[in-house]
């Protein structure tokens, strides 16, 4: 009897062993092929950073998450391009750290946590000081009193280049937030987070109006949403189980998102959305925003509504995939689900753009040269 229950369960062994290698077999396969496809892209568009004989001090945002994981990307890429970097935050004795270390320029990023006085101060001892806006047209109501003590203004709004010139600004330039390849990349995720489509993001209300629209379009599909207000949804309770309410998730759960699903959804906010919005002059958005770089970075294929100045940093089609309405980002959606070769093929030309063009190693030496050359 003992041998027979034991042949028994070495037959059961063998027979799961046998359905496991073919069942698993063949994903894995995939998946490793998909893992070499991306890092052999990766490793012929990363540029070989050089340090150049600069020395920086960084004033971080101050305001912690979700500004930290930018300052992180930014010191990093600052660690790869200059020869000297000192990193204070905005409560510390900027003066006294800019005399210490003798930078050549000084970047802050946000700016609204550091005193304008410190900055000045800085600027008598000779310094080169640089501001990175990271949430125009937003909060333009409180950059507009910040953006003249610097040397040189930086914008990831295009149309708020005028807007300080107009306020006595002579250096203003154009610099989106760009990527940290160290955070989004492409992940090896797990089987069980792994769906179609996705979308990341706050309920700004012209996203709701977007997606009390697209959902009964899509919800067939295995569509994931996270993020705050979606119980402004005008049928939340309908879609409850699809969202994930509440959540603001960091980069690394974000990339691991994206990865884990086919096509990942891109909605820019309104310039003119009542909430917590400081835009009394009323700045149309023309320019992308982060998440286009991020989404592109972790080689998935990414639905963008269309901006103006997103034909800058992707060819439509080739690189991303535009839509103009709920109804053609539905029926886009629907292709290429259906066509995963040229799913594959836009999202692996989305991430040779991004890690080539569009890193923060890029962004830094354009900010550099902008403001040393200037």
């Amino acid at each position: 009897m003992r041998n027979a229950v034991r042949r028994a369960s070495r037959r059961r062994r063998n027979a799961n062993y046998a359905r496991g290698r073919k069942e698993g077999y063949p994903l894995g396969w995939q998946d490793g092929h998909w893992q070499g496809r991306c890092e052999s892209v990766i490793r012929r568009a990363l540029p070989v950073p050089e340090k150049r004989k600069i020395g920086v001090l960084y004033v971080t945002s101050g305001k912690g998450y979700p500004y930290s994981p930018i300052d992180h990307g930014i010191v990093s890429a600052l660690h790869a391009t200059a020869s000297r970097v000192t990193v204070v935050t905005p409560d510390a004795d900027i003066a006294r750290a800019a005399a210490k270390s003798s930078p050549d320029m000084m970047i802050a990023l946000d700016g609204m946590h550091l005193s304008v006085d410190k900055v000045q101060q800085v600027n008598r001892l000779g310094v080169r000081t640089a501001i990175w806006f990271t949430d125009d047209p937003y909060y333009t109501d409180i950059t507009a009193g910040i953006a003249q003590n610097y040397f040189h203004v930086f914008t990831l709004e295009r149309n708020c280049l005028p807007f300080y010139t107009e306020r006595g600004c002579t250096r203003v330039s154009y610099l989106p937030l760009g990527v940290d390849p160290a955070a989004f990349r492409p992940r090896n995720t797990p089987i069980s987070t792994r769906g179609e489509i996705c979308f990341i993001g706050t309920a700004y209300w012209n996203r709701v109006d977007l997606f009390n629209r697209t959902i009964p379009l899509i919800a067939h599909r295995n569509l994931h949403i996270s993020g705050m207000w979606w119980d402004r949804l005008a049928e939340f309770e309908r879609w409850r189980s699809l969202i994930d309410l509440g959540v603001w998730m960091e980069p690394d759960a974000t990339s691991e998102r994206y990865n884990a699903n086919r096509i990942v959804i891109n909605a820019h906010r309104a310039h003119d959305d009542e909430t917590f919005n400081q835009n009394r002059a009323l700045i149309a958005a023309v320019s992308p925003n982060p998440r286009t770089f991020e989404i592109a970075a972790s080689a998935t294929l990414q639905l963008t509504d269309m901006r103006d100045d997103i034909v800058q940093f992707y060819v439509p089609d080739r690189e991303i995939v535009t839509y103009l309405s709920p109804e053609e980002l539905a029926h886009k959606a629907e292709y290429y689900l259906a066509h995963e070769e040229e799913r594959q093929h836009i999202a692996l030309n989305g991430l040779y753009r991004t890690m080539r063009d569009h890193t923060y190693v890029s962004r830094l030496n354009q900010l550099m040269d902008l403001t040393m050359n200037g």
